[in-house]
């Protein structure tokens, strides 16, 4: 399959090495459009897929010149402005209370309001796939994104790691990412957020116990793909339904039956209409009636993730 090409864009550009089948993988590529068209607006970005290789592959698509090395300059200047910035500085983790994150929303609410362009929105937009401050748990903290896989058990902290990740990553972590077969030669210890099933290392199954593991300072990790994948985070948003909170994306709720499903589309979308797909109700059914409705909006597959609980963390499978 070719990808779709529009006359007003300039040839399109294959990430050849991201699969859209693993989890943090697909994080990536939405995290690459999202950051790609708040860094270049006057663009017309768009991303489709391709079956290249034996994977789905994302294809960009941009009415300016973006060639391989355009995008690794672009995306690192843009994700070099996340360092130090509020929408990361909530706590080191997302298990805080009602009052905390209640302050934290307002904030970036506040943020928006005062400025204008789609920068204005970056912390209400994280505050958004972050979590609700309506909704609590038995221990009276806030109901979190159902992507959220740690919470300070073991040293391992959600948006601490976050902050780590954004300081640590180069341009040379990125086109790995985006263009090379995935060799996992990055440090994975305090830079990975346990959105790829790589990451699932359990004693059991390893000579050595992961958690002292001196390689893991060393290799066993893809920097930039967790780098890109905190950029997709703000495209899968939570709200309340009922007395819980619903996470884009995700069916299930007990440590054994959470599953993520996502898209892949073969016609190249922007932005909303990338956003759009990754809530429609049809993309999570499994009934075959929805399938033709999933084919008249250009989705050609689907793919989907347990979410499993080993111990006190979170993996996807």
């Amino acid at each position: 399959m070719n990808p779709v090409r529009n006359d007003d864009h300039s040839p399109p550009l294959v990430l050849t090495g991201v699969d859209g089948g693993n989890p943090v993988a697909f994080l990536a590529a939405i995290g690459t459009l999202r950051a790609l068209s708040l860094a270049c607006p006057e663009g017309n970005v768009k991303m489709a897929w391709t079956a290249h290789a034996g994977a789905w592959r994302p294809v960009l698509f941009a009415s300016v010149p973006l060639g391989e090395a355009d995008l690794v300059n672009l995306l690192d200047e843009r994700l070099r402005r996340m360092a130090g910035h509020p929408a990361l500085a909530l706590a080191d983790d997302l298990n805080v209370d009602p009052h905390t994150f209640r302050a934290f929303a307002e904030a970036a609410k506040a943020a928006a309001a005062k400025a204008d362009g789609a920068d204005a929105r970056i912390a209400a937009d994280f505050a958004a796939a972050f979590g609700c401050d309506v909704l609590t748990t038995e221990d009276g903290m806030i109901q979190d994104t159902a992507l959220r896989t740690m919470s300070g058990a073991g040293h391992q902290h959600f948006l601490a790691f976050m902050r780590a990740i954004v300081k640590q990553t180069g341009p040379q972590h990125l086109r790995k990412t985006l263009f090379s077969r995935w060799a996992y030669d990055d440090a994975v210890t305090n830079q990975t957020l346990r959105w790829d099933p790589a990451d699932d290392s359990r004693y059991a199954l390893r000579w050595r116990d992961p958690s002292g593991d001196p390689a893991r300072k060393k290799g066993g990790g893809m920097l930039g793909a967790n780098r890109l994948a905190i950029e997709g985070l703000p495209l899968v948003t939570c709200a309340p339904v009922g007395p819980t909170l619903r996470t884009t994306g995700f069916t299930g709720s007990a440590a054994r039956s959470t599953f993520w499903t996502w898209p892949i589309w073969t016609c190249p979308v922007g932005l909303d209409v990338c956003r759009s797909l990754l809530a429609h109700a049809s993309v999570v059914s499994d009934s075959p009636g929805h399938h033709d409705e999933l084919r008249a909006m250009g989705i050609v597959a689907a793919f989907r993730s347990q979410r499993i609980t080993v111990g006190k963390f979170r993996n996807f499978a």
